[in-house]
């Protein structure tokens, strides 16, 4: 487990987790400094990434300044103690796994589960989940966060999948209380080309979305 906790004043200042899937070691390196340069916080390595746990260990090792370093894509217990081995300092999974959010709130180690129905989003929240992801949240879109805000507003709520830099506004406008964003976020053309200068610039537009 990480000697370093995940902190609230980072995500605050930039309600935004960056879902980091299938990027090379060697990108990553060069990625997080820019990531941060740009003012996002928060980033999430997902565990079927290969080479996710020594990517997570590198970040929180040599980038950590500035940035909370998670794992995604946890569906198991297994997964998570492999995450938690690595450092992680907060977990997000796809899909309810009861135990791996269970096993998150008696650590102390924030959670974002999956979950898409107001049965599974409360289910998840009852459990002590920190927030729950809506996900996938393409099809629904900004309208079903209000929707889902308007009964349980007690609800925190992080819409990932389809959230994009036109819809973001309206997310957040809508009641969600921070947003994943995956591909939209991590352009794979700049980062095939190695377009460092450009993927900054993309990830400003992010940055300024969320001021």
């Amino acid at each position: 487990m990480s000697e370093r906790t995940f902190s609230w004043e980072l995500f605050n200042k930039a309600p935004l987790v960056g879902i980091i899937r299938n990027v090379s070691p060697e990108d990553v390196k060069r990625i997080l400094p820019i990531y941060r340069e740009a003012g996002l916080t928060t980033v999430e390595i997902t565990m079927n990434t290969p080479g996710a746990t020594d990517m997570i260990r590198y970040a929180l090792e040599n980038e950590h300044y500035g940035l909370n370093i998670g794992a995604g894509t946890v569906c198991t217990k297994e997964d998570l103690d492999a995450a938690l081995d690595a450092g992680a300092q907060f977990i997000v999974t796809p899909v309810l796994n009861k135990k791996v959010v269970k096993s998150c709130v008696k650590k102390g180690i924030p959670v974002f589960p999956g979950a898409y129905t107001p049965t599974e989003i409360f289910n998840a929240w009852s459990l002590g989940a920190t927030m729950v992801k809506i996900y996938p949240a393409t099809a629904l879109g900004p309208g079903y966060i209000k929707d889902l805000k308007a009964p349980m507003n007690q609800l925190k709520l992080l819409p990932t999948g389809g959230v994009s830099l036109e819809n973001m506004t309206a997310f957040l406008q809508a009641g969600a209380n921070g947003l994943g964003i995956g591909g939209q976020l991590f352009d794979k053309k700049l980062i095939q080309d190695k377009d460092w200068d450009g993927l900054k610039a993309h990830f400003l537009q992010f940055a300024q979305k969320l001021a």
